[in-house]
C-alpha cells in the first residue's frame, strides 16, 4: 500500500492500447512508463511516497536504511562522560557507603603506621549498627583531643577530591582508635596488664606494638577501673605507649568516653598502599566466652560481608552503569 506504481500516461497511448490484456501490454518505448500492475520505474525501482526514498528491485543490492546508523562515539569523547559518572559514584559512596581516611600518627602501629590510606565502612550505622568491641573506628573528635595538633593545609586539587571522597578529608577533626568497651562493660587496667574487659584478660599480643605493655604504669590515666556508659565507647590506641586516647582524656566533659553519635564508622581495609593491603578483622580475643557483660555479641550481616570484600562496592557500582550504556549504543545502531 506505501509503495505505488506511476499511472498509465493520457493520449493517443492511452487509445493503441485499447482493449489490450492487462497483462500482456508490450514493452514500453524509451521514456514512457510501464504499464500493468508489476510495472514501475524503468530500472526497476518504485518511490516510496513518504519519504521519497527509493528501494531496490529484484536482484538489485540490498536497500541503505532508512536511518543512519549512529557511530559509537570514540574513547576520549566518552572519558569525560565517565569522569562524571565515576565522580558522582564516588561522591555518593563517601556520603552513604565507605570514605577513606588517613593515618597521620604512629598512636596506631603495627596494625597501622603513618599514611596508611583505610576506607571506612558508613554504611552500616544507617541500619542501626553499632561499634563492637575490637573494631577499629574513625571519630570526630569528642571534646578537643587534637588540642595542639597541626591542621594539614591541602592544595585545590586534594580539597575537590576530599570532597568527592577520592582523598581523605583534610579539614575534618578526626581519630581513628580501637574499640575495647561499649556501653555496660567495665574495663581496667593494673599494672603492666593485662588489660580486662568484664573481669576477663585480653590476649592482645596480635595487635599490641611489639614491646609496649597492655596497660601504662603512670598516675595520668595509665592506671584506671571506668564503667562505660550506655551510648558510649571505649577506645584504646595498639601503640599503647604513644596514644592519647580515652584514658588520658578522662578529664573532659565525656569522661574519655567516645559518644557513639561521634563515630563515622568502622574501618575494614588498608587500601593504599598496596604492599600494605588487608582487611581488618575482629581479634579473636574479643570473641572469647563471658567477655560480654550483656549477652553473646554478634555481628551485623552487612558489616561481615563490607570486611571481607570492600573493593566489591565498586565494582558493582561500575559495572551496571557501563552494561547499561553498551545496551542502548547497540540498540541504537540496529534501528
Amino acid at each position: 500500500m506505501g509503495d505505488v506504481a506511476v499511472g498509465a500516461r493520457s493520449g493517443h497511448d492511452g487509445e493503441e492500447n485499447r482493449g489490450r490484456p492487462v497483462g500482456s501490454a508490450g514493452p514500453a518505448p524509451d521514456g514512457a512508463p510501464a504499464f500493468g500492475h508489476d510495472s514501475g520505474t524503468e530500472d526497476g525501482r518504485v518511490t516510496d511516497e513518504q519519504s521519497g526514498t527509493q528501494d531496490e528491485g529484484v536482484g538489485g543490492t540490498p536497500p541503505p536504511s532508512t536511518k543512519a546508523a549512529k557511530k559509537q562515539r570514540s574513547f576520549w569523547k566518552e572519558l569525560p562522560i565517565l569522569i562524571g559518572i565515576a565522580l558522582v559514584l564516588a561522591l555518593l559512596i563517601k556520603t552513604f557507603l565507605v570514605q577513606a581516611f588517613s593515618i597521620p600518627s604512629a598512636s596506631m602501629q603495627n596494625t597501622l603506621t603513618i599514611n596508611d590510606r583505610v576506607l571506612v565502612d558508613k554504611l552500616t550505622p544507617w541500619f542501626g549498627s553499632e561499634p563492637e568491641r575490637g573494631e577499629i573506628v574513625v571519630f570526630h573528635d569528642p571534646d578537643n583531643w587534637l588540642a595542639g595538633e597541626p591542621t594539614p593545609d591541602p592544595n585545590a586539587l586534594q580539597t575537590v577530591l576530599s570532597w568527592v571522597g577520592l582523598m581523605p578529608s583534610a579539614d575534618e577533626k578526626d581519630l581513628i582508635k580501637r574499640v575495647i568497651g561499649v556501653g555496660g562493660d567495665t574495663v581496667e587496667c593494673e599494672g603492666t596488664g593485662p588489660l580486662k574487659v568484664n573481669g576477663k584478660a585480653l590476649n592482645e599480643e596480635s595487635y599490641v606494638y611489639p614491646g609496649n605493655t597492655p596497660c601504662s604504669q603512670d598516675d595520668q590515666g595509665g592506671q584506671f577501673k571506668v564503667k562505660v556508659p550506655e551510648g558510649s565507647i571505649w577506645v584504646m590506641g595498639d601503640h599503647r605507649q604513644n596514644s592519647r586516647d580515652s584514658r588520658y582524656n578522662q578529664s573532659d566533659k565525656h569522661g574519655g568516653m567516645v559518644p557513639v553519635e561521634e563515630v563515622v564508622g568502622r574501618a575494614i581495609v588498608i587500601a593504599w598502599p598496596m604492599n600494605r593491603w588487608d582487611n581488618l578483622p575482629v581479634p579473636e580475643t574479643f570473641e572469647q566466652d563471658g567477655l560480654q557483660a550483656d549477652g553473646p555479641q554478634t555481628r551485623s550481616s552487612a558489616a561481615a560481608a563490607l570486611s571481607v570484600a570492600p573493593q566489591g562496592l565498586a565494582l558493582a557500582g561500575v559495572v551496571p552503569v557501563v552494561w547499561w550504556r553498551r545496551r542502548r549504543i547497540a540498540a541504537a545502531e540496529t534501528r
